[in-house]
C-alpha cells in the first residue's frame, strides 16, 4: 500500500460562477451486479434511461448504497443479500471470494474528489479496500491484510513529520467516515484528507430515495413529524406542515399539481379528521374538495414527486449534515421509476419541474425511465442510455 505525499498546494481561486456546493457529480460502478467498467456523469438532473434489464435500477441503488455508507451505515444493512450484487459470471478466487467494485466523485469546494471501495461479498462480507484522492492525490488508501481480523490496515496522507500515518480501520464500515474522528488536522496535508472526506460525506449523505406508494398515500396518516417518507405514506400530514410554513413554494406546488391533474385545482390542502389522522384534499375552488384517495396511481405519484422536487431537507426525511449551512450542500433526490403511471403531459411537467430547481443548485435528480425520446433535448438534464 503507498500513499502518495506530495506537497499541498495553495487552494486555488474559484472561477467565476463555479459551485462550491457538495455533490455528486459522477457514479463508477467498475464491477457491479450487471456494470463492468462503467462511469456514469451526473447533472443537475440525470435520467438513466433503457429497456428492462439494462441496469437502470441497479444504477440507482449503487448511489443508494453509497450515500447509506457514508451516512455512517455497516455493510451488513446496506448489502442484506451482497451475493446478488456480485456480477454473474465473476469466478471467485483461490479462497473462495468474490465481490464487486463501486465508487463516485464529489464535487465541492475543494474540487473534485474520488472514492472507491472495494467490498468481498463471499464468503464473508465485508470492505477489502478503499480510495480517496483528489487532484492525483491519495489521501486514503485501505487494504486487507490479515483476513483473520476484522479490520484493514489504513494509511492516510500527512505531509508532515511522518509522510503518512497508518492504523487498522474496522472491515464493515466506509473508511472515509471514520477520518474525521482520526484525523488531527494539525499539519496542512491532514487538513487536505478532513476536507476530502468532509467534501464526500456531505454529498453522499444528502440523498433522498424517493419511490411514492400511491395504495399508501391513500389512506389517513397520523399527525407526525411532518417530514417526507420515501414511500410518501404520510403526505397529508406533510403538506400540513408546509401549506402553512412556505406560501410562496405551496403555491408553486398548487401550479404544478393544476398542470398535472384532472379537473380545476385551487389549493392542495390538509384535513384533520376527528380521530387524530390528517387527509390530504383537492380544492376544486367552486366549494367542493376532491379526497387524494380518489385521485388515480398517475396523479397520487404526480403530487408527491412535485412535493419532492419543490422541498428541502427539512422536510424530507434525509441525514442531511446539519452542521453544514444549506447553501454549501445540495439534496439529491433518486426517483426509481420517475415516470412510472404517468401521461406523457404529467412527464413532461415533473422534469420541466425538477430541471428549474435543478438550475437553482439546491436539488438536484437521478431518475430511471424506460423510454428515452419524450426526455431526449430537455434543457438541463443528461440522459444516460443503457443496454441490457
Amino acid at each position: 500500500m503507498s500513499v502518495t505525499s506530495l506537497p499541498t498546494p495553495p487552494p486555488a481561486p474559484f472561477p467565476d460562477g463555479y459551485d462550491v456546493r457538495a455533490r455528486v457529480t459522477e457514479l463508477r460502478l467498475s464491477a457491479f451486479a450487471g456494470h463492468r467498467r462503467a462511469a456514469f456523469p451526473l447533472g443537475a438532473v440525470t435520467l438513466f434511461a433503457g429497456p428492462s434489464g439494462s441496469g437502470k435500477s441497479t444504477a440507482l441503488a449503487a448511489y443508494e448504497a453509497l450515500a447509506r455508507l457514508g451516512g455512517g451505515a455497516a455493510l451488513a444493512e446496506v448489502f442484506p443479500d451482497p451475493s446478488a450484487w456480485v456480477p454473474d459470471r465473476a469466478r471467485p478466487d483461490a479462497e473462495g471470494r468474490r465481490g464487486f467494485r463501486i465508487g463516485c466523485t464529489a464535487d465541492g469546494a475543494g474540487g473534485p474528489v474520488q472514492l472507491d471501495v472495494a467490498v468481498q461479498a463471499e464468503p464473508r462480507l465485508r470492505v477489502v479496500g478503499e480510495r480517496l484522492s483528489a487532484g492525483g492525490v491519495v489521501l486514503l488508501e485501505t487494504a486487507l491484510r490479515d483476513p483473520g481480523r476484522r479490520t484493514v490496515q489504513a494509511a492516510w496522507h500527512t505531509a508532515g513529520a511522518a509522510p503518512v500515518t497508518r492504523a487498522p480501520l474496522p472491515d464493515d464500515v466506509l473508511g472515509t467516515t471514520l477520518l474525521p474522528l482520526r484525523v488531527a488536522g494539525k499539519t496542512d496535508g491532514q487538513r487536505r484528507v478532513l476536507a476530502a472526506a468532509e467534501q464526500m460525506v456531505v454529498a453522499l449523505r444528502s440523498v433522498f430515495p424517493c419511490d411514492p406508494a400511491p395504495a399508501r398515500m391513500r389512506v389517513p396518516v397520523p399527525a407526525g413529524s411532518g417530514r417526507l417518507l420515501p414511500g410518501c405514506d404520510n403526505l397529508a400530514d406533510v403538506l400540513s406542515r408546509t401549506r402553512t410554513e412556505c406560501g410562496r413554494r405551496h403555491a408553486q406546488l398548487v401550479e404544478v399539481v393544476r398542470a398535472g391533474c384532472a379537473g380545476p385545482v385551487t389549493d392542495l390542502a390538509a384535513e384533520r379528521l376527528r380521530n387524530g389522522t390528517v387527509r390530504a384534499l383537492l380544492d376544486r375552488g367552486d366549494g367542493h374538495r376532491t379526497e387524494l384517495s380518489r385521485l388515480g396511481d398517475g396523479e397520487l405519484r404526480y403530487v408527491a414527486l412535485a412535493l419532492v422536487l419543490l422541498t428541502g431537507p427539512g422536510v424530507l426525511e434525509v441525514d442531511a449534515p446539519g452542521e453544514v449551512p444549506d447553501a454549501l450542500r445540495t439534496l439529491t433526490v433518486l426517483a426509481d421509476g420517475f415516470d412510472r403511471c404517468l401521461d406523457p403531459g404529467q412527464r413532461t411537467q415533473l422534469l420541466a419541474t425538477a430541471s428549474r430547481m435543478g438550475e437553482r443548485g439546491h436539488i438536484r435528480c437521478v431518475g430511471a425511465i424506460s423510454d428515452p425520446g419524450w426526455a431526449a433535448g430537455t434543457p438541463g438534464v443528461t440522459v444516460v442510455h443503457l443496454r441490457p
